[in-house]
């Protein structure tokens, strides 16, 4: 199976069409497989009034988040437009209302937050959709997700339906706290596809998740670092987006198996490396060949070195000059 690459988008469209229409243009060119939204109600996610929200400012976050609001009709025209450019389209949903218009869309997957892979009453409504679910676990213990994953086992959310993304929900994280075995424990823990949601500023971590079997990887990207919003600083530009998903299609490329384990390079390399078997001096016809006779030397020939024992205490047919290749051919056993 090859790794579907998610181009997150998520909310680096700021509120505006043309933006997202430009970010379908960088996902597409790239050569992901979908590109991804965040679809955010405002007033369903957060609370009203003012409450303290880690470092930011609470009224902030819902400026922010309003601003982004788009029509029913904006969101079609996004998706047509990633359509027309022949990459998928998909969201992240958060309420009924962003769940409702995104299946209007018939998406190829829906996706949940690492915010909500314990918000049972919202799974169990996506699950009755029928649709791919791909669930984020950043923040979550194996304890909440072996929860989760039986509440959508129950929905009938299971096998090929259900996607588990390995996440550390720091943005950025940094390589070394990413946790990367953790995609074998999923997979082992839980038998569905999985993936990894990639906080980190590099491809490094990607590369090592498909290595170590996800089957999924999801990554935000915007097209300026130095836009406003919450995600453009930790997301990759274009030209580095685009290498993001070469060396992931390379990672896969080199681990796929191959019936010939010498290929045409390796074999060109081998045959300078290697060494072949040559008599070290001229001998004539029926000398019998001891190994002060023989060098064995590059480059390879028709004798490998592997082939002394057949060569050592054999006789000449013919006599060969100093550094001509000693053929098995060409030699007969002496009886000793």
């Amino acid at each position: 199976m090859s790794v579907h690459i998610i181009a997150e988008a998520g909310s680096n469209y700021n509120g505006s069409v043309d933006l997202a229409k430009q970010l379908n243009a960088v996902a597409a060119q790239a050569g992901a497989d979908s590109v991804k939204y965040q679809i955010i109600n405002t007033d369903a996610l957060y609370r009203p009034g003012e409450y303290a929200y880690g470092h930011y400012k609470i009224e902030d976050i819902r400026a922010i988040r309003r601003r982004d609001e788009l029509t029913d009709d904006q969101w079609l025209d996004i998706r047509q437009n990633a359509l027309s450019q022949g990459i998928a389209f998909s969201a992240s949903v958060f309420d009924s209302r962003g769940l409702e218009l995104l299946c209007s869309f018939d998406p190829p997957y829906i996706k949940i937050a690492s915010c909500d892979l314990n918000n049972l009453r919202f799974l169990r409504e996506v699950a009755a959709r029928g649709r791919k679910m791909i669930v984020s676990t950043g923040m979550s213990t194996l304890g909440d997700i072996e929860k989760t994953v039986a509440a959508l086992a129950k929905e009938g959310v299971c096998g090929d339906k259900l996607v588990l993304l390995h996440c550390v929900s720091a943005y950025p994280s940094a390589l070394e706290d990413t946790n990367l075995t953790f995609v074998q424990t999923l997979r082992s823990a839980f038998g569905t596809a999985v993936g990894f949601s990639d906080h980190t500023l590099g491809r490094e971590a990607a590369c090592v998740a498909v290595a170590l079997g996800a089957t999924w990887i999801e990554k935000h990207f915007t097209t300026d670092h130095n836009l406003d919003g919450l995600d453009h600083k930790h997301a990759m530009e274009p030209e580095s987006f685009a290498e993001y998903v070469r060396a992931i299609r390379a990672t896969e490329a080199a681990l796929q198996p191959k019936v010939v384990k010498i290929g045409p390079a390796e074999a060109y390399t081998r045959q300078r490396a290697r060494r072949g078997i040559y008599v070290s001096r001229n001998l004539p016809a029926g000398h019998v060949l001891t190994h002060e006779d023989i060098l064995v030397a590059r480059p390879e020939n028709s004798t490998p070195a592997d082939e002394i024992d057949a060569v050592v205490g054999q006789a000449l047919e013919q006599p060969l000059a100093a550094f001509e290749p000693v053929l098995l051919c060409n030699l007969r056993a002496t009886g000793l």
